[in-house]
């Protein structure tokens, strides 16, 4: 017999997997201190996780503006700070295994901040996958060929990004890719896997962002880490869908 894991978010009934049929999104990613993100992410506490070190003293860190269109917790927006980070069963310092989980879509990261406009979303994700979620104000344009997203909490600028097209990339369909998240709330580390089933009208391309942050405390956080003056690369997609799993919390070491 198959077991199907149900959760109760404020009154409604959530089962696993939550899928995702249709969301748009837009990424830059950075380089950042890795000592830096590594203090970041011990500070939050439970199970250690190592920042992957791309280069000599640097580590990648992603800012993405996520529409989520039609999906089994309603529509919302939200904004993640999120690091790459390596397989916690591995050896310390296997970064060419961790580029090459990157490169396959099966990589491992930590969604360190994640505000959302949604208080169901809110409750789901803090309480089924301990997602630090928190409640914010969004202005995105994910329609013209230029994306733009600007989000606030408590009356204060967190970040207000600009991302240009790139060169268009073909279809994915069917992956079997798994992406492993993990989240950090109230000293606990959890592990989500997650699935992308399909992504339609991706475009990426080398640089191309631009970056402002304000003055909450998320931005100054952003500001501890060190983030490269330009981004690294930049990707948006226009229609993908996905699906979520639930959560294993790992041990604290």
């Amino acid at each position: 017999m198959t077991t199907v894991d149900r959760y109760d978010v404020l009154g409604t009934e959530i089962t696993m997997p939550v899928r995702v049929r249709s969301a748009r999104c837009f990424v830059a990613g950075y380089t950042a201190d890795a000592d830096a993100v590594g203090r970041a992410i011990t500070d939050r506490g439970g199970a250690p996780l190592r920042p992957v070190r791309i280069r000599s003293g640097r580590t990648l860190c992603m800012l993405v503006f996520v529409d989520y269109i039609d999906n089994d917790l309603g529509p919302y927006h939200e904004f993640g700070v999120c690091f790459l980070v390596e397989d916690p069963a591995s050896p310390p310092g296997s970064r060419l295994s961790a580029l090459r989980s990157l490169a396959r879509g099966d990589a491992h990261a930590l969604i360190h901040q994640l505000p959302v406009d949604g208080e169901f979303t809110l409750a789901a994700g803090r309480g089924i996958w301990g997602y630090p979620k928190i409640m914010a104000d969004f202005d995105v344009d994910h329609d013209g060929p230029v994306k733009h997203g600007r989000v606030s909490a408590d009356g204060q600028l967190i970040a207000d990004l600009t991302v240009k097209p790139g060169l268009p990339l073909p279809p994915t369909v069917s992956t079997d890719a798994v992406l492993q998240s993990y989240s950090q709330l109230d000293g606990v580390t959890r592990r989500t896997p997650w699935r992308l089933t399909s992504a339609v009208g991706s475009r990426s391309r080398i640089g191309g962002a631009s970056l402002a942050l304000g003055e909450h405390p998320i931005a100054d956080e952003l500001r501890r880490l060190d983030l490269s003056r330009r981004a690294l690369m930049t990707s948006s997609v226009a229609d993908l869908s996905m699906q979520f799993e639930s959560a294993t919390a790992l041990p604290a070491q």
